[in-house]
């Protein structure tokens, strides 16, 4: 090619290493917030077994929020935790693996994902995942902040719960504001 027939690159376009990179730094972020919640998850979740006896209730704020160690052999906010099923287990493992794999796809296939749904998928990614290796490690999981107002309680969740919940109101939100 002479230099008037090799191709240039309008002002609007742009090469696509630049946008490679930017897609690989964001990747990058989004996995060490996946680490991030993922490593705080289970690091509270030891010290509150090394410190807090099952079912003691430590006052942190009276009147609205305890610390109380349970275990929950459920999901997210002990639902399905009553339930004695032998296949509980393996169907909780098996819908969380799929979920998870699902998100990672979505995450990797994704040309361009924006901020929140990134931050959304990968605070749920972090919490699921440290939730899947308790119920994978110990057939549980431990739940320890308990909010409550007069007689209502909140179920008692943990780290990763609410990771997961953050995660979901960051889709959610853009699922309602995008154009």
């Amino acid at each position: 090619m002479t230099e008037k027939e090799s191709p240039t690159l309008s002002e609007t376009d742009t090469p696509r290493t630049p946008v490679r990179h930017v897609r690989r730094i964001q990747r990058a972020i989004y996995a060490l917030i996946v680490v991030t919640i993922f490593l705080g998850d289970q690091a509270t979740k030891v010290l509150v077994t090394k410190s807090i006896p099952d079912h003691a209730v430590i006052p942190v704020i009276p009147g609205f929020f305890n610390l109380l160690r349970t275990e929950n052999s459920g999901i997210a906010f002990s639902l399905f935790s009553g339930s004695s099923s032998s296949w509980k287990m393996f169907l909780l493992i098996g819908v969380s693996v799929a979920l998870l794999v699902t998100v990672v796809i979505v995450i990797w296939r994704s040309r361009e994902i924006n901020w929140q749904s990134g931050m959304g998928l990968a605070l749920i990614l972090g919490g699921a995942f440290s939730n899947l290796a308790d119920r994978i490690r110990y057939g549980q999981v431990v739940d320890f902040l308990d909010f409550y107002y007069r007689g209502y309680h909140w179920p008692t969740f943990n780290l990763a719960d609410s990771a997961i919940v953050v995660g979901a109101g960051f889709l959610l939100l853009e699922f309602l504001f995008s154009k």
